[in-house]
């Protein structure tokens, strides 16, 4: 009688630790792939403003160089559609 009392209250009490144990496990992998996907854009969000500034650079240098008559207007706008492209 004693065990059948024992087993009635040690099977759902470790059941139970299973649950909390299982839960905890999900929730720190839903944590895990949030963070990840979080961390992804702020990387693609870090990326841009590079590219930008060195797209702005490119065209200012391009720039400098038509206005000192280095280039003609027509190279000048193949030169700044190419960088424009890439």
């Amino acid at each position: 009688m004693e065990k059948i009392i024992f087993l009635g209250l040690a099977i759902p009490i470790l059941g139970f630790i299973l649950y909390l144990g299982a839960s905890a496990i999900m929730k720190g992998f839903t944590a895990k792939e949030a963070n990840r996907s979080e961390k992804e854009q702020n990387d693609n969000k870090t990326n841009l403003p590079d590219n930008s500034d060195q797209i702005s650079n490119e065209l200012s240098k391009l720039n400098d160089l038509f206005q000192s008559g280095v280039l003609s207007q027509e190279e000048f706008e193949k030169a700044k559609k190419k960088i424009l492209d890439n």
